[in-house]
């Protein structure tokens, strides 16, 4: 990884250097900081240094952030839905709050963990903590997912989806009323240039990032709506409705927290609440089998938190 290149300004006040770079470097907190300064991963003018040091202006500090220890994830007995499964690939709905592969702060508890307990040969490509992970959902999104069993299998299905002929389709509960009936979302997608853990449309390094939609049902200040993603970008589907004003409920990091204040039915604010997490559901997965050629496709019914939301919601238009 390249170094990160600070100079601290000769008009800023003094200040210790591992403040200086927790502040100047969003994703490095201060005790990781202190821990790349005493390891020597963060230097000034060249030289080790101690994190009290006292910059006073003009001093050139620079940074390497070491690649984490990968740590090869452990087989753990945790309960699988499995949709498909033969030698080459099995297909899992996952449910909402699983993390897909091992992580800073989810080194177990995985859908990686969960499979290597269920089976042995996952294909290698993926590397040690991601073994045959070929595509992800995030942590809080249930649905479904394919995962590959042979190398052979994970380059197929790796070519399938870098040529977008994959079919997945998404059902979201989202706030406010779209004016038309569908659509279609065109941006680019990368890091949020201020806010690290956040994925924008203003990102200074982007990639094409297409999602179609189309309305199911209206439900006042709510709208349930069916999303097909021709790409699959970091976040693709919060970005491009939260950025279009439609956040999907519940959804703290992209807006849909907010908007939970404007909810004026009491039992529709004590479910949302209830449910905590965003309401997206990949509901439908398409593919050719990597082997035989032979089209798949699975389709899940929406988890117990959002059905019963959307059972209300039609209960009261009902009435």
């Amino acid at each position: 990884m390249e170094p990160i290149e600070l100079t601290f300004s000769s008009e800023s006040e003094p200040e210790r250097l591992d403040s200086f770079i927790s502040r100047s470097v969003p994703e490095i907190t201060r005790s990781a900081a202190l821990r790349l300064i005493e390891t020597g991963f963060a230097t000034v003018n060249g030289t080790k240094q101690k994190p009290a040091l006292k910059l006073k202006g003009g001093e050139r500090v620079s940074i390497v952030i070491p690649p984490p220890a990968p740590a090869e994830p452990q087989p753990e007995d945790i309960p699988l839905e499995i949709l498909f499964e033969d030698s080459e690939v099995v297909v899992i709905n996952k449910g909402a709050g699983m993390v897909v592969h091992p992580g800073a702060g989810n080194p177990e508890g995985t859908l990686v963990n969960a499979l290597l307990g269920h089976c042995t040969d996952l294909s290698g490509i993926g590397g040690e903590l991601r073994p045959g992970i070929v595509h992800r959902i995030d942590k809080d999104t249930s649905g479904t997912l394919v995962v590959a069993k042979s190398d052979r299998a994970h380059n197929a299905l790796a070519d399938q989806f870098k040529a977008h002929t994959i079919k997945r389709v998404y059902l979201a509960l989202v706030y406010g009323s779209f004016k038309e009936d569908k659509g279609r979302i065109e941006t680019v997608i990368g890091r949020h240039p201020t806010e690290r853990k956040k994925m924008s449309s203003r990102a200074r390094h982007g990639k094409d990032a297409i999602t179609h939609w189309r309305v199911v049902a209206r439900y006042g200040g709510l709208t349930l709506i069916q999303l097909r993603l021709e790409t699959g970008r970091t976040h693709q589907i919060r970005v491009h409705l939260s950025e279009a004003g439609h956040p999907l409920v519940a959804d703290e990091m992209y807006g849909g927290g907010g908007r939970l204040a404007g909810v004026q039915d009491p039992v529709l604010k004590q479910m949302i609440r209830a449910m905590g997490r965003q309401a997206l559901h990949a509901k439908t997965l398409g593919f050719l089998h990597p082997i035989s050629k032979e089209y798949l496709e699975f389709d899940t019914e929406l988890p117990a938190d959002m059905a019963g939301i959307i059972d209300y919601l039609e209960s009261k238009v009902a009435d």
